[in-house]
């Protein structure tokens, strides 16, 4: 990667070391690229980093995406910028982003990569309002740009089943409503006609030693059902005593252990849901420290961002980096946040949460 990838202290081996007891994200081995180095490539070095990701069967070669006719004409446009290519076979133009999750961008790929690698280095997320500083971009494109990458990591997980040893658990997120500052005007707001009804749950299906697949339901108790659809027959689920988990215990395909977290606190008989509980308390800090505000149409996508960060946490930041230019170049084109603001103007788009 032309450079990147380099940094931190080595062994004799090349390989970075890591001191006995200490923390892996305080290591050496945890940071093996940083915003600042992909900062200093050129728009041609940022612009061939792109293209060996996206064309890596052809050895960054590009294709027709149309076609996929090898054979193509390189040139750019009138005033120098943005390189494009024109296919020989069918005399389509495109460009490196031409189909991708960045089909139709004006921002040049060398602030993509900028943008991907602070979205890596961000441990509980990044904000649309932060990135923007960062490189002096408006608010609505960077929050386009980071809700486009939560796309791309979160497609696999919409289809993949779980299975092994699978602990499932469910959260309340958004929603809040703010107590009145006098004792004497609040209201009890556990009770339904105080509460704000934008709350929604978030139900996690979390692999022993593998990948952390949530969804997002109105209440807690109709995530039984997606359960018992996304779990391979075989497996062991671990779940709390929360009534709605029973059709699970009762369906046969399922070895099923319950714990009562009141009484046994968190482990009993071999069950146990502290990874289910981990990502919560990584989504809930993604919340109230970096976000502060999550709306119900946008829950779905901070959840699958917070299970790739849980799944990728002990891999190091530069193979992140790659990772994610990896799904952003493989992704197609986003139905949902391709042309966003223009939707919006016409009213077919909902607004952004405030800071998102």
């Amino acid at each position: 990667m032309m450079g990147i990838e380099q940094s931190g202290k080595e062994g004799k081996s090349g390989v970075a070391k890591r001191r006995r007891g200490q923390p892996y994200l305080q290591s050496a081995a945890a940071r093996t690229n940083s915003a600042y180095e992909v900062a200093q490539l050129t728009d041609e070095e940022a612009h061939k980093l792109f293209c060996d990701v996206r064309w890596a069967d052809a050895g960054g070669e590009p294709y027709c995406p149309g076609c996929g006719c090898l054979a193509v004409y390189r040139h750019k446009k009138p005033d120098g910028t943005r390189p494009i290519f024109t296919c020989q076979a069918c005399l389509k133009q495109f460009s490196a982003t031409s189909g991708t999750i960045f089909h139709g961008r004006k921002m040049p790929i060398k602030k993509i990569l900028f943008g991907i690698m602070t979205f890596v280095d961000g441990a509980k997320g990044e904000a649309a309002l932060q990135l923007g500083r960062l490189f002096r971009g408006q608010h609505k494109t960077c929050f386009v740009m980071l809700h486009k990458l939560r796309e791309a990591l979160g497609i696999e997980t919409d289809a993949r089943m779980a299975e092994g040893v699978v602990e499932i658990d469910g959260a309340n997120f958004g929603g809040y409503v703010k107590p009145e500052n006098l004792v004497k005007d609040r209201v009890n707001r556990s009770l339904k006609e105080n509460q704000s009804g934008k709350r929604r749950s978030v139900v996690v299906m979390r692999e022993r030693g593998g990948r952390t697949l949530p969804f997002v339901v109105r209440h807690e108790s109709q995530g039984a059902k997606t359960v018992r659809e996304r779990v391979k027959p075989g497996s062991t689920i671990h779940a709390d005593e929360a009534p709605w988990w029973n059709d699970v215990e009762y369906d046969d395909r399922f070895e099923t252990k319950r714990i009562n977290h009141d009484k046994d606190g968190y482990s009993f008989e071999g069950a146990c849901t502290n990874s289910a509980e981990g990502f919560f308390s990584r989504l809930r800090r993604s919340e109230i420290g970096i976000h502060h505000h999550i709306a119900g149409p946008y829950l779905d996508a901070y959840a699958k961002e917070m299970a790739w960060r849980e799944d990728a946490r002990r891999i190091p930041n530069g193979t992140q980096f790659k990772l994610v230019v990896q799904a952003a170049a493989t992704h197609p084109k986003s139905k949902r946040w391709s042309g966003y603001w223009q939707r919006r103007a016409a009213g077919t788009a909902a607004p952004p949460p405030p800071g998102a």
